[in-house]
């Protein structure tokens, strides 16, 4: 399996780091948070990546998109993580996005996915419940049969960008127990449909989540996608998708983190000498350095083979996981300790690191579960 980004893949990510650093810098983030924006990201900027045909990337041709996979997505989203830009990519993208596209019809894409790809719409994933954890089965959310489609009841939490969502992905449940894997089912619903409440959050990244309470809430048979009941093995390589997305931008934040860190060694003077000449600093910096290496490789086995459509994709995700987990929270971590006092200050961009890593580690997953997952697939 090839471990490098071919020309193409470069030329991306040079194309995206340069964009990134010249209109997405870390100052953005911080004014879009002090100032309480009540969108949280720019809908300008979203529709110029759109332009730009970054959206669009793993989808098909026949949207709009174009027709490449998640190794070529990857590239992009990393540049996005190196400066916390804040665009739904992992929400509209890797999650709803890629519900509509593996599991909707043709008539599903071209009501959906083409205004997406187009910067046009914003679609987000409800699936999370209160005290599921990383149980993406456990559902408790309704869909109840009727003469015209289905009734959907339910509450969903940690609604990545939901608050600005035209419509969600709603995963519910139209039989079975609460965690059986039978019964659960994909549903479009619009954000305006009467019995939807959506309750804006802010996480402690300052990114974007909701609640998304559903009452009673009409649901046709043209807005179910796939079979209804039948969609938990599309639920689980949706999450894996996801995840990929998830860690490529985990990969971006701890580079960005360690760069800091190493120009901050470079420039702060103690005892009249550099402090990045001091051995024990340097033998601290290199075990970060190697573990954002073992996470990229990691990272890219998985997109590529999800690309190759092997069988081995959940346990790479679930490595790549654990890796990135790991290895973004000790980047930034170390990165505040080295910094010394002034890494715990708002002025210093280090802890904005710190809280990114610490809310992308407990996503789709801890490292604990997904070395968990990785040694269930193994058969161990």
């Amino acid at each position: 399996m090839q471990l490098v980004l071919t020309e193409d893949q470069e030329l991306i990510s040079k194309t995206a780091t340069d964009f990134v650093t010249g209109r997405s810098p870390v100052s953005r983030m911080r004014a879009l948070r002090d100032s309480a924006d009540r969108v949280g990201f720019s809908r300008e900027l979203w529709k110029e990546m759109a332009e730009l045909g970054w959206v669009g990337i793993p989808f098909p041709e026949s949207v709009g998109g174009a027709g490449m996979g998640l190794a070529d997505l990857i590239v992009v989203v990393e540049a996005l993580g190196r400066n916390l830009a804040p665009e739904p990519f992992l929400s509209c993208v890797g999650l709803a996005g890629s519900a509509i596209s593996l599991v909707g019809n043709a008539a599903q894409h071209a009501e959906w996915l083409t205004p997406l790809v187009q910067g046009e719409r914003l679609i987000a994933f409800a699936h999370s419940e209160a005290g599921g954890r990383y149980d993406v089965r456990r559902v408790q959310t309704r869909a109840v049969p009727d003469a015209k489609g289905f009734r959907l009841s339910g509450t969903k939490v940690q609604v990545l960008d939901g608050h600005v969502a035209d419509a969600f992905v709603v995963v519910a449940r139209t039989s079975g127990g609460e965690a059986d894997e039978a019964g659960i089912g994909l549903f479009i619903v619009p954000a305006s449909a009467t019995g939807v409440s959506v309750q804006r959050q802010t996480r402690v990244d300052s990114r974007n989540a909701a609640i998304v309470q559903l009452s009673d809430v009409a649901v046709p048979p043209e807005r179910v996608l796939g079979r209804a009941g039948g969609e938990a093995a599309a639920l689980d390589r949706i999450i894996d998708r996801a995840t990929i997305v998830l860690c490529a931008e985990m990969l971006g934040g701890m580079s960005q983190a360690f760069d800091l860190t190493l120009a901050y060694l470079k420039e702060r003077v103690q005892f009249e000498t550099v402090i990045g000449s001091f051995q024990g600093l340097k033998h601290r910096a290199a075990r970060v350095f190697m573990e954002i290496e073992l996470s990229r490789s990691c990272v890219m086995a998985a997109a590529r083979a999800l690309d190759e459509g092997s069988v081995e994709v959940s346990k790479l995700v679930s490595l790549a996981k654990a890796r990135c987990s790991d290895a973004y929270v000790l980047a930034a971590n170390e990165g505040v300790q080295m910094f010394g006092g002034v890494g715990m200050t708002d002025e210093y961009d280090i802890g904005l690191y710190m809280k990114r890593a610490r809310a992308a580690e407990l996503s789709f997953g801890d490292a604990a579960h997904h070395r968990d997952r990785w040694a269930v697939l193994s058969g161990y």
